[in-house]
C-alpha cells in the first residue's frame, strides 16, 4: 500500500517538477493539461453540431475566390471572404428578402452579394479603405453615366496627368516614408493633381484606381502583421533581405488598372442594369465607424440574418498591413492610433476598452465571457508564462481577453436587432499562442449559447490552417481548425 502510494506521489509530483530542468515551466505544464480537458469536454459538447464540410474549401472562404470576379477583383482586400460564399450562403438559408447586417464590413462582399440577390443590407465599418471601397462600388452601382465611363477610357488611353503641371502631395505617415520609387511618387502626386479638374463620379473612380495599384508600385508587400520591406528601398529594409518581385512602373499599372475597371463596369447585355437602374437590387447603407459604437444604436429584431467575418484574433494589424492606403486617404499619425484603438481587439497593441462606459446592457455579455471555463483557464495559463518570461509579447493576454470579451458583446448586440430564429453567420480561424490552441469557434459558440441563440451547425473546412513558423518550430506542428458558425437567434 505504501509503495503504491509512493508511485502515485511521485507520478503526480514529475508533472510539477521535471519541468523546473526546462526554463522553470512547473506552473504551465500541469494548467496545460487542464485546458487540454475542457477543450475536449467542449469538444464533445458540440460535437453534432461540429460538421466535416468538404465543400467549403479555403479558397471560398477567402480572398481567392474573389479573383476573377467583376469589381471584386480589383482591389486585393485579403481579407474579405467570397461572394460566392455569400450567395451560397443566401441560398442554402434561403435569404431572400429583408434586410441583411454585416457588423465588420471591410470590402463590402456581403453588401453587393445580398445586393446582387434584391436584398437590402447594411453593414459597418470601421476603416477608412474599406468605406472607401464600399462607397466607390455604389457610385459605380447607382450614379455613374456613360459619359463617366467614356471619361475613365480617356485616361487609360490620353494618360492626361502627364501634361499637367500640378502636383498634389503625397501624404505619407511614419511606417510609409520612402514607400515608391522617386519617379513613382512624382507621377502619383501628378496624377493627383489631374484627377481634382474631373466630376465626382470621375474622380473617385480614378482615386480607387490610385488605391488598388499602390501595392505594386512600392516597395511594400503586405504580409499579415506589417508591410514587409523590399531590398530596394533605401529608407528601410528587414532583417533578411527580401525581394518582392516585379515592382511595376507607375503608368503600367494604373493603365492596367483602369483597363481592368473598364472592363467590368462597361455596359453589355449582361450589365446594362449598371446604367439604367436595376430595380431588382437591394439598397446598400454604410455605417462608418466600430460595430462596438454603432450596434447600440440600431433597431430591436429587425434584422433577417447576420453574415460576417470579424478580425480574427491572430496580431493582424490592419492599420498597419493597409498604412499606404490610409496615408493616401489623408490619416494622420493621430488617426492612425485611434483606428487601431478602435479596433475589435485582434493586436497586443490594443488597449482594454471599458466596454460597460460604451453600452451598460453589457453586463451580461461580460457576465457570461466571465464564466467560460476554457478561456478563463487560457488567460490564467498565459499569466503563468508571463510571469516565467515565456511569452513572445505580453500583450497577447490583453488581446485574447479583450478579443473574446468584445466579441461576446457583439454577439449579444446581434441577438437584439436580428428577427427571432433568424441565421447569425460567421466565418473565423481559430489561433494558438505559446503553445495553446485556442478554439475560438467553440468558446464563442458557448457564450452565443448562453446569450440566446441556438447553435446549428459549426462548419469545418476541410484544410485546417497551420500554424505559424515559430510556434511550430517550438510546439510542433498542429492544424488550426477554420469554421463557418450557423447559430440562430432564440429569441
Amino acid at each position: 500500500m505504501i509503495v503504491k502510494f509512493l508511485l502515485i506521489f511521485l507520478t503526480y509530483t514529475s508533472v510539477l517538477i521535471e519541468p523546473l530542468d526546462q526554463n522553470c515551466k512547473s506552473l504551465t505544464l500541469f494548467s496545460l493539461d487542464q485546458i487540454t480537458e475542457l477543450d475536449d469536454k467542449l469538444q464533445q459538447y458540440f460535437s453534432e453540431k461540429l460538421v466535416f464540410k468538404p465543400e467549403f474549401n479555403r479558397t471560398l472562404v477567402s480572398f481567392q475566390a474573389n479573383k476573377t470576379k467583376a469589381l471584386y477583383r480589383c482591389f486585393k482586400y485579403k481579407e474579405a471572404f467570397s461572394v460566392s460564399l455569400v450567395q451560397y450562403l443566401l441560398e442554402k438559408y434561403q435569404i431572400n428578402q429583408g434586410n441583411i447586417l454585416e457588423p465588420f464590413a471591410g470590402s463590402g462582399t456581403t453588401l453587393f452579394a445580398a445586393n446582387s440577390c434584391g436584398i437590402d443590407a447594411e453593414g459597418i465599418e470601421l476603416l477608412p479603405i474599406g468605406q472607401e471601397i464600399i462607397n466607390t462600388r455604389k457610385i459605380i452601382d447607382l450614379n455613374l453615366s456613360i459619359e463617366d465611363l467614356k471619361r475613365i477610357e480617356y485616361w487609360k488611353k490620353h494618360k492626361p496627368w502627364l501634361e499637367t503641371q500640378e502636383l498634389e502631395p503625397l501624404p505619407e505617415l511614419k511606417i510609409t516614408e520612402g514607400a515608391y520609387p522617386d519617379e513613382t511618387k512624382r507621377l502619383i502626386e501628378k496624377y493627383r493633381g489631374a484627377l481634382k479638374l474631373e466630376n465626382q463620379q470621375v474622380k473617385s473612380l480614378l482615386f480607387f484606381a490610385l488605391l488598388c495599384v499602390l501595392e505594386e508600385i512600392s516597395y511594400t508587400r503586405k504580409d499579415g502583421q506589417y508591410l514587409r520591406w523590399d531590398y530596394r528601398s533605401n529608407h528601410r529594409q528587414g532583417k533578411t533581405p527580401f525581394n518582392k518581385g516585379e515592382i511595376l512602373k507607375f503608368e503600367q499599372a494604373i493603365v492596367n488598372k483602369l483597363d481592368e475597371i473598364i472592363e467590368d463596369i462597361q455596359p453589355s447585355s449582361q450589365q446594362l442594369e449598371l446604367f439604367s437602374g436595376n430595380l431588382d437590387k437591394g439598397n446598400i447603407k454604410l455605417y462608418q465607424g466600430s460595430c462596438l459604437d454603432i450596434l447600440p444604436t440600431l433597431p430591436v429584431n429587425y434584422y433577417d440574418a447576420v453574415i460576417t467575418s470579424p478580425p480574427y484574433c491572430n496580431r493582424y494589424d490592419y492599420t498597419r498591413t493597409y498604412a499606404l492606403e490610409l496615408a493616401l486617404l489623408g490619416i494622420n499619425e493621430k488617426e492612425l492610433v485611434h483606428l487601431r484603438q478602435q479596433m475589435l481587439s485582434c493586436t497586443v497593441e490594443n488597449k482594454t476598452k471599458d466596454l460597460l462606459k460604451i453600452n451598460s446592457d453589457w453586463r451580461r455579455a461580460i457576465n457570461i465571457a466571465d464564466n467560460q471555463k476554457l478561456l478563463q483557464f487560457i488567460l490564467k495559463n498565459l499569466e503563468q508564462q508571463k510571469q516565467q518570461n515565456l511569452l513572445n509579447n505580453n500583450g497577447i493576454i490583453r488581446m485574447i481577453r479583450g478579443y473574446f470579451y468584445e466579441m461576446a458583446c457583439v454577439i449579444q448586440e446581434c441577438g437584439r436587432v436580428m428577427k427571432p430564429h433568424a441565421p447569425l453567420i460567421m466565418v473565423n480561424d481559430n489561433v494558438r499562442y505559446a503553445g495553446i490552441s485556442i478554439s475560438v469557434d467553440l468558446i464563442l459558440s458557448k457564450i452565443a449559447e448562453e446569450l440566446g441563440f441556438y447553435i446549428e451547425n459549426i462548419f469545418v473546412l476541410p484544410n485546417g490552417k497551420g500554424n505559424s513558423s515559430q510556434q511550430m518550430g517550438l510546439h510542433g506542428r498542429e492544424p488550426l481548425r477554420k469554421c463557418i458558425y450557423i447559430w440562430r437567434n432564440g429569441k
